[in-house]
C-alpha cells in the first residue's frame, strides 16, 4: 500500500500562521513602545500607602497590648492617673484643623496658588505644633511616669509614639512651605506634597478613632 504525501500545502499554511503569529507580535511591541501605559499611582504615593499600612499595624499592636493590660488589671487605670479630657479635646481640635488646612493646601497647590498653598502649609504646621505643646503640657502636670507602673508604660509608650509621628509630620510640613515656589513645585508633578498629606491624615485619624477614645474617653479616670 503506498503513502500519499502530504504534499507542500501543510507546509506552506504552517508558515503563514507563523508569521501571522510574528507579525502580531511585532505589532504589539511596536503599540507598547510608542504609547506606555500610563502610571495611575506615582512611586512616592504607593510607597507612603505601603508605609502607612505597617505604622496600622505598629499601632494595633499598641492598642491590643493596651486592652490586654486593661483585662487583667483589677484597677484600670491606677488611682495615682489623672489628666486633662478637655485639654486632649482641645488637642483633637487641632489636629482636625491641622489635617483640614492640610487638604485647602494641596488642592491651592494644584490649582498653581503657590501663596495660598504656603499660607495653608504654614497653618497646618503651626497646629501641629500646637498639639504638641497641648500634649507636653499635659505630660509635665501628671503625677505619674512611664516606670510607675504599666499603665504609665502604655500610656508614655503609645503617646510619645504618636507624638513623634506629629513632630515629623511638622517637619515634612515646613519643608513643603519652604519649598513651595521651588522647581521642583512648578512642574505637573506634585506627588511628594499628597504622600506628606496622606502621612498627615493618617496620624489625625489615629489619633480621633484610636488614642482618644481609648484613653480619654473610655479609659479616663472616674
Amino acid at each position: 500500500m503506498r503513502i500519499r504525501s502530504p504534499g507542500p500545502f501543510p507546509f506552506r499554511r504552517g508558515l503563514s500562521v507563523l508569521s501571522a503569529s510574528q507579525e502580531s507580535r511585532n505589532t504589539l511591541a511596536l503599540a507598547v513602545r510608542s504609547e506606555p501605559l500610563p502610571l495611575r499611582v506615582h512611586p512616592l504615593v504607593l510607597g507612603m500607602v505601603i508605609f502607612l499600612a505597617s505604622e496600622s499595624m505598629l499601632f494595633a499592636a499598641l492598642f491590643g497590648a493596651y486592652y490586654e493590660l486593661r483585662s487583667i488589671s483589677p484597677v484600670w487605670p491606677p488611682p495615682d492617673v489623672s489628666f486633662s479630657v478637655p485639654e486632649a479635646s482641645a488637642g483633637t481640635v487641632m489636629l482636625l484643623l491641622a489635617s483640614a488646612t492640610m487638604i485647602m493646601a494641596t488642592r491651592a497647590l494644584r490649582r498653581r496658588q503657590m501663596g495660598q498653598a504656603r499660607a495653608w502649609f504654614v497653618g497646618s504646621a503651626g497646629c501641629g505644633m500646637l498639639f504638641l505643646g497641648l500634649t507636653v503640657h499635659g505630660w509635665s502636670h501628671a503625677k505619674f511616669h512611664i516606670w510607675s507602673h504599666a499603665y504609665g508604660t502604655i500610656f508614655y509608650v503609645m503617646l510619645g509614639i504618636h507624638a513623634l509621628h506629629v513632630l515629623v509630620g511638622v517637619v515634612l510640613i515646613t519643608m513643603l512651605a519652604l519649598g513651595v515656589g521651588a522647581r521642583a513645585f512648578l512642574r505637573e508633578d506634585d506627588a511628594g506634597a499628597e504622600a506628606i498629606g496622606y502621612y498627615w491624615h493618617f496620624v489625625f485619624a489615629v489619633w480621633l478613632v484610636g488614642i482618644w477614645p481609648t484613653i480619654y474617653l473610655i479609659g479616663a479616670p472616674r
